[in-house]
Formats: structure tokens, sequence, C-alpha cells
């Protein structure tokens, strides 16, 4: 499939010597969003480390969240695309400096090799909550600050637990931090502070001299002009979507304002993305050109979404309510946020892919202590066939992400549509006698 430029595609004339080709199909388009996301299939092999960072730079971002009911999200993200593989390794990672935290979609880690991108993205995402807190700081407590960047040059990296908290957990603002947390919270946002590494997942902060400076080249001396700054968060937005709608685009980096087609036009003139025609859209989808082999066999009807598993609420697949409606039919909220009273269907819940559609979603936690995963409860998406083939599918996806947990015993709570419990039980079953 050919870059399209013609009316059918969105605008402008086309060439008169170059058709239009023929539209994707909904799935067609599926197949190629989940090619890029490293969902299409199951891994061909056993993961490896250098598979981690792969997977994080074929996303661009992972994003960071600290609920644990089941895996923390990051390390759930990266389970869906690897299988099983070693949690440490994220961590290892961060500290051997191939991958980095910064404010992006929301708090990420992002390969090295793009941090001046982010660097020099800052002033593009001052309208983030995160940036925007962080620059109220500076400016009115600014004093402080530069004392606890004297202090970490001075003494090496801290974290927040390192500081007594005063108020005796009185404290408001921001998130209710005590100042000192605020405060790394303002320098790293800003910059001035990145995270050295974790420990049992706290952050600990060190100057961004001793981390990126120690990895990259010319680090605090690279300038990269801002219309070069948002071509390229443009691009690697698209590339790692597979295909996107001018309106997705943004979302992806947290820049603003929302792009339209004409906003690409140039892009897709000069071939940096290519443009098709997707049935049903009522906008046309951006492809980068180093899937074009992918959207040939998309087109063809070669590219075929295997792989079962079960998502974080914060898998880039999902985190964009409108992308996921369009191309899953998926309407998705976190409901942790949301009182208890209020939920529909639970406090962490797991999107479940089948095959290249979302088919349902289950609320789940992990009891490590007694090597349960319990489902507290599993919906089926409306127009979804709870068949047998379909319960091996979602059966062998929840077996894996337990076993992958240390939690191999499976408890079922209750199913809708209840009919669908008898045939996940079973195939369930079946599993576990297989071991």
């Amino acid at each position: 499939m050919s870059p399209t430029r013609g009316a059918a595609a969105g605008g402008g004339e086309g060439p008169a010597d170059e058709p239009a080709p023929a539209p994707l199909s909904l799935a067609q388009a599926r197949a190629l969003h989940l090619h890029a996301q490293g969902l299409l299939a199951r891994p061909r092999r056993r993961a490896r480390k250098a598979d981690a960072l792969a997977a994080i730079a074929r996303m661009q971002l992972l994003q960071i969240d600290t609920i644990h009911v089941v895996a923390r999200s990051p390390y759930l993200v990266l389970f869906s695309r690897l299988g099983g593989y070693e949690p440490r390794w994220l961590e290892e990672l961060l500290a051997q400096r191939a991958i980095f935290e910064v404010w992006a979609h929301e708090a990420c880690f992002a390969p090295m090799d793009d941090y001046l991108l982010h660097r020099n993205a800052l002033h593009q995402r001052e309208h983030h909550w995160a940036i925007r807190n962080a620059q109220r700081h500076r400016a009115g407590r600014g004093g402080e600050i530069d004392r606890l960047l004297a202090h970490i040059r001075a003494l090496g990296p801290v974290k927040s637990s390192d500081f007594e908290r005063e108020d005796k957990g009185q404290g408001g603002g921001w998130w209710g931090w005590k100042d000192e947390k605020r405060w790394l919270e303002a320098g790293f946002a800003l910059g001035e502070l990145m995270v050295a590494r974790r420990e049992n997942f706290q952050r600990v902060y060190d100057l961004a001299e001793r981390v990126a400076g120690v990895a990259v080249p010319d680090w605090d001396r690279t300038a990269i002009e801002p219309a070069q700054v948002r071509r390229d968060t443009i691009l690697k937005s698209v590339a790692a979507l597979g295909i996107a709608q001018a309106r997705w685009i943004a979302d992806y980096y947290r820049t603003k304002p929302r792009l339209r087609d004409r906003d690409l036009d140039e892009l897709v003139a000069h071939g940096a993305l290519l443009r098709v025609a997707v049935k049903g859209w009522d906008a046309p989808g951006y492809v980068h050109p180093e899937h074009a082999d992918a959207l040939a066999k998309a087109a063809a009807g070669r590219l075929r979404a295997t792989r079962s598993t079960l998502l974080s609420p914060f898998d880039p697949v999902v985190w964009d309510r409108e992308r996921a409606r369009e191309f899953f039919g998926f309407d998705y909220t976190l409901e942790c946020y949301t009182p208890e009273p209020k939920r529909r269907y639970g406090y962490f819940v797991l999107p479940i892919l089948a095959r290249g559609r979302l088919v349902g979603r289950l609320d789940a936690k992990a009891h490590r202590a007694a090597g349960v995963f319990e489902v507290k409860a599993l919906y089926l998406e409306e127009g979804a066939e709870g068949d047998a083939a379909l319960a091996e599918d979602i059966a062998a996806a929840i077996d894996e992400c337990a076993r992958w947990h240390g939690t191999p015993t499976v408890k079922l709570g209750r199913c809708r549509p209840a009919a669908f419990a008898r045939p996940l039980k079973t195939a369930l079953a079946a599993l576990a006698r297989a071991g």
C-alpha cells in the first residue's frame, strides 16, 4: 500500500497516475496498531533483558503507576508484550542508564536515546499539571530547592524517605507531600534532578549531570529547535501507534494543541508520514514509513492478530479512551479513583485482549503470600460470543498472568454473562492440570 494524497484520503488532489489504494478494514487497522505496540502475536522465545528495552523503545513511553493489587502497571505492560520475564530488569535498565524517567504522557520511563528530545520538549509541556506545579514551587521556594540540590551534590543521591516529616501528616499542597518531596519532584519535573535508580520502587534522586551526564554526550548543551521537537514527537507518536488519526497524536506525548489533518500535510508531502483511509473512520489514518511493510501485509490480510493477554489500565492501547472506542468499540474508564459505590466494574480492572479484539475486562487481585490469583469479576463485552474457543483464549491469558505473578492458583468469582463461567472454569482446570 502506497502513501495516499488523493481526495479519498482526506483532502487535496493526488497525482493522476497514482490511484488511491483500497481503504483498510477496521480489523486490518487494529492489526497494524497491535503490531506496532508489540501485541500482535505471542513472543517466539523466552524474553531477555534486551527485549524489555526494545519493548519500551517500541512504545516510546512506558507509563508509571504505583497501584499494585496485581503487578504495578509498567511491569504489567511489559508482561503483556514479553510474556514471563524478570521484573528486576526494569530497575536494572534504569540503574544502567538505558532508560530514564520523565514527565511526558504522564510519569513515564523512556529510552535514554530519547533524552535530548525530552529535555528540549520541556517548554512544549508547560501546560502539563506536573510541570505547572514544579514551576510554581521553583518560583516560590527556589532557595529551598537550591539548598536541596547542594545537599545532593555534596552528599549524594537521596530518597524522599530520607527526610523526616515535621508536620506530622498535616501537609497539604501537592498531593499532601512533605516539603522535601515536593522540592525533589519539582527538580525532577524541570530536569534538574533525575531518578538514578529505584529501591523498593521508591525513587532515588540525583543530579541530572550524574545521570544523563554520564550517558548522553553534550546532555546539557545540545539544543533542538522547537519545530524539530514537534516534528519528532509527531513521528514517534505515529510510529508507536502504528496507525493514528490526527486528533489522537498529540495525546501520546501530551503536547498541545490537537492536530488536524492539514497540520500533517507537509509531512505527508515529504514522505515522512503515509496517509491512508480506514473503513468506518470519518478521518484518514497516518502511518510511519517504518511500518510500510506491515501496512502492506495488513492491507493484504496477512497481518493476523493471535495474541491473547491481559492489559494494564495504563497500557498505551487503552490510555486514550476515544482511540480505544474507535479501534475496538471498547469504552474504558479506570475506576480506582471512583468511590466504591459508584464503580461499575471494580477497582483495578484489566482489559482482556483476545486475538485482536478487546473482548472483556476483569477485576483481579494477586494474593502473593497465598499463591492465589483472584478474579473477583469478569465481564464480557456486548457482542462477544462466550464460546469454548474464547474461554480457552481468556483462560490461557489469565493462567499465564497468574503464573508470572507467582500466584498459580486461579480463583474465579462472578462472570457476566453467568453462563460463561462454566466453559471458563473448564479451560482453567485443564491448564491447572497441565501445570
